[in-house]
């Protein structure tokens, strides 16, 4: 068996031009129309068997990509791809597309994805402390966050109290997840 090579990836639509690859401003271009966010571009596999992963976002709100949204860009990528012979990244070899959403297990890495999530609760890692807290991001803006730190109930069967928002920067905040609230004050991890 043959060692597959490793997922070449390419960082969201907030890096400059000239940081970004032919194959990535390609599809940019196709999806100027959309008014989608482009979150990320991955090839996988070689030769016939390549796999082209375009991972789309809405630009702001909180609301979720809608299938009709997906298969807009879906086509849009597509287009603009068969309209050349020579792809970079995938030569003239056949590959297949996939166009999809992000998911509530990405990590919140960019002010984007904070942004996108506000209202949502997350657990994550705050400055130096070992263990991760839960909470709800209140405001997300290019510096940092406004988050309200959710603790448990003083007794078990109480319900859970957020904590007055508090600022804090992106510089400090670290392996961050959206939880999935079943009903309000309980969660369990995004899975």
């Amino acid at each position: 068996m043959s060692a597959q090579p490793a997922p070449r990836s390419l960082p969201d639509s907030a890096r400059p031009e000239d940081e970004r690859t032919a194959l990535e401003r390609l599809v940019l271009g196709a999806l100027d129309t959309t008014g989608l966010w482009l979150e990320e571009v991955r090839v996988t596999g070689s030769g016939p068997s390549q796999v082209l992963t375009v991972i789309v976002d809405l630009r702001e709100g909180t609301e979720g990509v809608d299938m009709d949204t997906l298969q807009t860009a879906t086509e849009a990528v597509s287009h603009a791809l068969d309209a050349i012979d020579d792809l970079p990244e995938l030569g003239r070899d056949a590959y297949q597309l996939e166009v999809s959403s992000p998911g509530v297990t990405r990590p919140l890495t960019s002010p984007h994805h904070w942004a996108r999530n506000v209202g949502r609760v997350v657990e994550v890692t705050i400055g130096d402390d070992d263990e991760a807290v839960w909470g709800r991001i209140i405001a997300a803006d290019d510096e940092g966050i406004d988050f309200a730190e959710i603790r448990p109930g003083a007794k078990k069967g109480m319900p859970a109290k957020e904590s007055a928002p508090k600022r804090h920067s992106y510089a400090i905040l670290s392996s961050a997840v959206v939880q999935v609230e079943l009903t309000h004050g309980r969660s369990i991890t995004g899975a």
